[in-house]
């Protein structure tokens, strides 16, 4: 459900809106989120047939933080934001790729 759903369901049933169960959108997040996100996405991955998603490619790393415009002292932040969303996505990777060995010994 998204921040204008859950709007518009209050609305329709005039519940009260609750902010802590109304969904974030993009437009409530600060700039510097939007761009480690940004960042994130522009960055190469590193998958392997056997292993799966493995990791981003760091490489070309400080030319988006320039790009983007990171000041020093919101680098660590997005740093912080690029792992978190790197660990994510390794997990998901972990788990399809288990999800499909464990087809294919069931065959």
């Amino acid at each position: 459900m998204s921040k204008s759903q859950y709007l518009e369901m209050c609305e329709q049933t005039g519940q009260d809106i609750d902010w802590d169960k109304c969904p974030n959108d993009w437009e409530d997040f600060p700039d510097v989120v939007l761009d480690a996100v940004s960042i994130y996405n522009l960055m190469g991955n590193k998958i392997y047939p056997e292993v799966g998603f493995i990791g981003k490619d760091f490489t070309n790393l400080n030319f988006l933080l320039k790009s983007f415009n990171i000041s020093k002292h919101q680098k660590d932040f997005v740093y912080e934001i690029i792992i978190f969303m790197e660990s994510r996505q390794i997990e998901i990777s972990q788990r399809k790729l288990k999800a499909e060995y464990d087809k294919i010994k069931k065959k």
